[in-house]
């Protein structure tokens, strides 16, 4: 079983859940209310980079997801940074 049906085993349909579809690896886990997901920005960016530059994962991923925050939009953890 992935991340990803774990969580909505957990959740059993209580709240409508935003994944970003290609990220399953990327997942970290929930937020302390159950209420979004939280991803990997780093592992993302390795995911992408099987099919495009380093430069062209972090620009997607910086378009497509840090700028489309949302109350029940996905957490992207900046783990690269540290």
């Amino acid at each position: 079983m992935g991340k990803r049906d774990l969580i909505l085993e957990i959740n059993d349909g209580e709240r409508d859940l935003v994944f970003a579809d290609g990220f399953d690896e990327a997942i970290l886990g929930l937020t302390p209310n159950g209420e979004r997901i939280i991803y990997s920005f780093s592992k993302a960016v390795e995911i992408l980079m099987l099919e495009m530059t380093d430069e062209e994962a972090i620009e997607y991923l910086h378009f497509n997801t840090i700028y489309n925050d949302g109350e029940d939009m996905p957490i992207w953890v900046m783990d690269d940074m540290f």
